[in-house]
């Protein structure tokens, strides 16, 4: 399996990001063919959306735990708006 591309699911938010990192510097040192870049650039901003909402998310758990009144802690599940 090659590296960043693992399944839909399975993806954790630090993999996502340590792929989005070799990407920003595969795109930085300018030695790719326009066609390549694109393609790597596509999948960059689907992993940035991914990581986006993985954050979305752990906000929306701590949002939660701090609401919470009389020292009962609990987490809801996040709802996406669409």
């Amino acid at each position: 399996m090659k590296e960043g591309k693992e399944t839909a699911g399975v993806m954790t938010f630090e993999a996502a990001m340590k792929r989005l990192e070799s990407i920003v510097e595969m795109l930085g040192e300018g030695n790719l063919l326009l066609e390549d870049s694109l393609k790597i650039f596509e999948e960059g901003m689907g992993l940035c959306k991914f990581c986006n909402k993985e954050l979305d998310e752990a906000e929306y758990k701590v949002e939660k735990l701090m609401e919470k009144e009389g020292g009962e802690i609990s987490v809801e599940e996040f709802k996406e708006e669409e």
